[in-house]
C-alpha cells in the first residue's frame, strides 16, 4: 500500500482555487475527443489493443505492489519501442480516422477548398428513378450488385481500379453490368453525376468488428468505401434479394423503394436555395414571355 500511496502522491494534481471560463471550455473540448476516441476505439481492432493494454497495466501495478523489480524494469523499457510499434500496426486504422475526421462537414463549412465546385444538383430525377428501376429489377431476380454513388469527395482513386465506361446511366445498362458470368458483373461500378465512369472496381472491406457475421464481400466493400468517402452505397443481395444502402460506415438492410428514393434525394443535392432560384428564373421568364 505505501508503493501505492507513493505513486498517487508523486502524480497528484493541484486543484485550482478559481475556474475560469477556458477552463470550462477546454473540459468540453477534452470530454468532446475523449468520446469520440474511444467510440472509434470500440469500432475498430484497437478495442483488442486496449484490453490488452489493461491487461499489462494490472501486471505493472502488481509488479509495483510487490516490488518485483526485473517485470518494473521491462515494462518501463519497453513502452517507447510499444508506442512506435502500435502505430506501425494500426496504420490503417489511424489513417481511416484522420480520413473520418477530414470529412466532418464543420471543416467544410469554415473552410472551402473548391470555390468552383458545382452548386446544382449532382444527377438528374431521371437518373434517380433508373437507379431504383434497376435496383429492385434485380432484387426481384437475386441478381447481386454493388452501386457506388459519387458525392463531395472524389472517387478517382478506386475508379482506376476497374474498367472505364463513361456511359451515360440507364437501368438496362446498370442490370446488363451485373448480369451473372458476364465479363463486368464482378466488383462495384461508380457513378458520377448521370454518367457510370467505371465497373469491375475493388472497394475497400470494413473491418468493423461490430458486423453482422452473416454479411459477405459485397456488402463489407459496400461499408468500407463509405468509411472512408462521403459516397453513397447500394448493395443487392445475390442470395435474398434484399436491398440494403449504406452511408458514412453504417448498413441499414432490406430497404423499400420508397426509402431508398428518400437516400437518393439527400445525394442528389437538389437544396432548398436550388429550387428557389429555379423557381425564381422560370417566373422571370415567364414574365419575359408575357412581356414580349
Amino acid at each position: 500500500m505505501e508503493a501505492i500511496k507513493r505513486i498517487l502522491s508523486d502524480y497528484r494534481l493541484s486543484i485550482p482555487t478559481k475556474i475560469y471560463i477556458t477552463d470550462i471550455i477546454e473540459i468540453i473540448i477534452l470530454a468532446f475527443l475523449l468520446y469520440h476516441v474511444a467510440k472509434w476505439i470500440k469500432n475498430t481492432r484497437a478495442w483488442a489493443l486496449v484490453k490488452g493494454l489493461a491487461v499489462i497495466m494490472v501486471f505493472w501495478l502488481v509488479a509495483v505492489i510487490f516490488q518485483f523489480n526485473v517485470i518494473i524494469w521491462i515494462i518501463s523499457n519497453t513502452i517507447n519501442v510499444g508506442i512506435i510499434a502500435v502505430l506501425i500496426i494500426f496504420h490503417p486504422e489511424l489513417r481511416k480516422a484522420l480520413e473520418q475526421l477530414g470529412k466532418k462537414n464543420i471543416f467544410r463549412s469554415i473552410v472551402i477548398f473548391d470555390d468552383a465546385k458545382d452548386k446544382s444538383e449532382r444527377f438528374s430525377d431521371h437518373t434517380l428513378e433508373e437507379i431504383i428501376r434497376a435496383t429492385f429489377e434485380m432484387a426481384r431476380n437475386k441478381t447481386g450488385a454493388l452501386i457506388v454513388i459519387e458525392e463531395e469527395i472524389s472517387l478517382s482513386e478506386f475508379e482506376s481500379t476497374g474498367i472505364p465506361l463513361d456511359s451515360m446511366l440507364s437501368s438496362e445498362l446498370l442490370i446488363n453490368i451485373f448480369e451473372r458470368n458476364t465479363p463486368l458483373h464482378d466488383g462495384a461500378v461508380i457513378i458520377r453525376a448521370n454518367r457510370i465512369v467505371a465497373a469491375t472496381c475493388y472497394l475497400p472491406l470494413s473491418d468493423n468488428i461490430q458486423l453482422s457475421k452473416d454479411l459477405g464481400t459485397r456488402h463489407r466493400a459496400g461499408i468500407g468505401i463509405t468509411e472512408v468517402t462521403d459516397c453513397l452505397t447500394i448493395i443487392v443481395s445475390e442470395e435474398t434479394g434484399k436491398v440494403s444502402i449504406s452511408k458514412e460506415g453504417k448498413l441499414i438492410r432490406n430497404v423499400d423503394g420508397d426509402y431508398l428514393r428518400i437516400k437518393l434525394i439527400g445525394a442528389q443535392k437538389k437544396t432548398a436555395d436550388a429550387k428557389q432560384r429555379l423557381r425564381f428564373w422560370r417566373g422571370r421568364r415567364g414574365n419575359e414571355r408575357e412581356v414580349d
